[in-house]
């Protein structure tokens, strides 16, 4: 049996979603081969949804292990949308096929992990294993919103993937709030108390 290389045991982390009016939060949790280097890894942000979905799927196909998870509406408006954040990166953690023995998380704040973990800012457009975690989490998600938009054409779910567009509040205002809806965010909230 041969050990793998301490490097390799490293896994990145970020999350999708924290922004939007409507959806689940999606994490992704990715160990990267050092040996199958990815390129073209950045920020989800800063790359076009072509080119995302592309690497999403080299990422899959070259990472020594990678997993998505997330936390539903339902959590985010339970426990806010921190703590619902840090529950879908713990879950992502705890999916992966192969445990890693450190975490790097995009942003101020780290889950609780089974393995020591380090908070990264700006994280997901330096270090390669996080950037991929936010690709992975923002196809995902944003998968996800397409979904939902088929059910819910008039909302424009495919253009602004819930984020709180113009389009978005005005589709909110004219009708009304869906089971994706965050209730506790306040665009949303002040609508169910009118």
């Amino acid at each position: 049996m041969s050990l793998q290389p301490p490097e390799i045991l490293v896994c990145g982390v970020d999350e999708a979603g924290r922004g939007p009016l409507a959806g689940p939060v999606v994490a992704a949790a990715v160990i990267l081969d050092p040996g199958r280097p990815i390129v073209g890894l950045n920020d989800s942000k800063k790359l076009s949804a072509r080119r995302r979905v592309v690497l999403a799927k080299t990422i899959r196909a070259s990472a020594v292990a990678w997993a998505v998870a997330e936390a539903s509406v339902e959590e985010i408006d339970r426990l806010n949308i921190l703590q619902a954040s840090l529950l879908a990166m713990q879950r992502a953690v705890a999916a992966l096929a192969v445990r890693p023995r450190h975490a790097l998380v995009d942003g101020t704040h780290c889950p609780p992990l089974p393995c020591t973990v380090e908070a990264v800012v700006g994280g997901d457009g330096r270090i390669a294993s996080i950037a991929a975690a936010s690709i992975l989490a923002k196809t995902t998600r944003d998968a996800g919103m397409l979904v939902w938009h088929a059910s819910y054409p008039q909302y424009g779910f495919d253009r602004h993937m819930g984020y709180p567009t113009a389009l978005h509040l005005q589709a909110l205002r004219e009708h009304g709030v869906t089971p994706q809806h965050r209730r506790s965010f306040a665009p949303v909230a002040r609508l169910l108390r009118s």
